[in-house]
């Protein structure tokens, strides 16, 4: 076979390194032929499985991976158009499942963290979590150091200085921490070697310069997709224009009135001439908090179960539209720590008897929709920001709350950036609510008032509570346009 030209090796190499393996430098003469950049990001899961102990790839680790693909390939080949298109149109990703990276700030390069991830972390995984949170700020070529001694003002370099090194130094500096309560009425700026009483707003990286940072890991979730598919997905996308997202928030099984109102929803959707592609039902499903002192979960149970059937007896909603189920806040689980796992199976099996194909997943999660990534976090986040805000937001641009969310998160880069005193995390899964890279839509599940607002190219919005005004909303992917519906009626 050929040999890979010199441009192929380099690239190839590059790919290696990211991932930290290390290709034989004196190839073989039967060299394999050089692979397309779709098979290339599928090399780390594949190697993965062969479970390879060495960081040096050599001619059979080679050959392992290329079978590999070839078998997958053909599998791929073999099966239906029709599910194939399914499968790589939408995607959900569990929180518990999405990648976790390292950055190396010396090679400068990212790292997957392949070892298990404890639920119950130790110290030092708490202090990870800031410092993985501080890295996408200090990669930023503002507050980064230039590689060359060139004449820079303030304004084109504020380079990162750590607390401790504040000492002795004159002119203006720059750091970067999180808020702390260190004294009773007294707030500091703090990272992980002081703090300081003077505190500002991280900057907004934009999403492609982010991706071409990440020189095509899967930050996101749901696997790399390669160049060509990607422009295949995205060819698909543009055609997909019937495809819709209704997305409801807080549907309250155990009220007669919201299950009546739900009733009309579905009967509405079902005479449509192309039914929603996906159904988003966010919690709270119970009108009442299902913590220790909630003694009815079997008729929780059986609340479901009647979810199920409502949905089994639309069946064209049954047949063509898939359902997925997002637990709330208050929703039965083992703790209030962030990420929320799925709803306890005890509640969901006699749904998923009426609807087999029915998705639960976490809080908050993630769906790819051919090459649209889209966030769902269902949180009481608006309420609960304003009152941990110390400094009130300025009105000069907006003096509308969720705006000012919206920003603070798309900035922060993270879904939920509260203190860990106000909103447990759990440290090791604090990757799972970064926003990082900005996806495309984020839909956050409040019990404010519906809203929608897009910023920096990323489409935000609240569908609202559909126990409380019967409001919901209606999403294209393709187009991201966005229809709400307050008491039944599109506006």
């Amino acid at each position: 076979m050929a040999t890979p030209s010199a441009a192929t090796r380099k690239k190839l190499q590059r790919k290696f390194r990211l991932r930290g393996w290390t290709p034989s430098r004196r190839p073989p003469p039967s060299w394999p032929a050089s692979p397309t950049p779709r098979t290339t990001p599928s090399t780390s899961s594949s190697t993965s499985s062969t479970r390879s102990r060495s960081s040096i790839l050599d001619r059979d680790a080679v050959r392992r991976v290329v079978a590999l693909l070839v078998e997958a390939e053909e599998a791929v080949d073999a099966a239906s158009p029709a599910a194939t298109s399914a499968r790589s149109a939408l995607r959900v990703v569990d929180s518990f499942v999405v990648p976790r990276f390292h950055y190396d700030p010396i090679k400068k390069v990212f790292y997957e963290h392949t070892s298990r991830l404890l639920i119950h972390g130790e110290a030092g995984d708490k202090a990870a979590l800031y410092r993985d949170r501080y890295q996408r700020l200090a990669r930023d070529k503002y507050f980064s150091k230039p590689a060359f001694d060139t004449v820079m003002t303030e304004d084109d370099n504020c380079e990162i200085t750590s607390i401790q090194s504040l000492i002795g130094c004159t002119g203006r500096r720059w750091i970067m921490g999180v808020i702390s309560q260190l004294e009773e009425r007294q707030f500091y700026l703090e990272d992980l070697t002081g703090a300081v009483n003077t505190c500002g707003f991280p900057p907004l990286e934009d999403r492609e310069a982010s991706l071409s940072m990440l020189m095509g890991l899967d930050f996101f979730g749901g696997g790399v997709i390669a160049a060509e598919e990607t422009v295949r997905l995205s060819t698909l996308e543009k055609k997909a224009m019937n495809d819709m997202f209704v997305i409801l928030s807080d549907v309250w099984l155990d009220s007669s009135e919201t299950m009546e109102k739900l009733g009309v929803v579905l009967d509405g959707y079902d005479s449509v001439e192309a039914v929603p592609s996906l159904f988003v039902l966010m919690g709270n499903f119970c009108s009442r908090p299902c913590n220790l002192a909630f003694n009815s979960f079997e008729e929780l149970r059986l609340q479901f179960g009647k979810l199920g059937e409502m949905i089994a007896a639309r069946s064209r909603l049954k047949e063509h539209s898939r359902f997925l189920f997002i637990p709330g806040p208050e929703d039965a689980g083992p703790s209030k720590a962030l990420p929320r796992c799925t709803l306890p199976k005890y509640l969901t099996e006699e749904l998923q008897k009426h609807i087999p194909n029915a998705i639960f997943v976490s809080n908050p999660c993630r769906v790819k929709f051919y090459t649209q990534e889209i966030v769902f976090f269902q949180q009481d986040l608006l309420y609960r920001m304003r009152r941990s805000c110390l400094i009130p937001p300025t009105t000069e641009e907006t003096s509308d709350p969720f705006e000012h969310l919206v920003a603070t998160i798309t900035h922060q880069s993270h879904l939920c950036p509260l203190p860990l005193t106000v909103q447990p995390i759990i440290w090791n899964y604090d990757h799972c609510l970064r926003l990082y890279p900005t996806p495309h839509t984020i839909v956050l599940g409040d019990k404010s008032e519906q809203k929608a607002f897009k910023y920096a190219g990323i489409t935000c919005f609240n569908p609202g509570s559909f126990a409380n005004d019967s409001s919901f909303a209606a999403y294209r992917p393709c187009t991201k346009e966005l229809e709400v519906s307050i008491g039944n009626g599109v506006v």
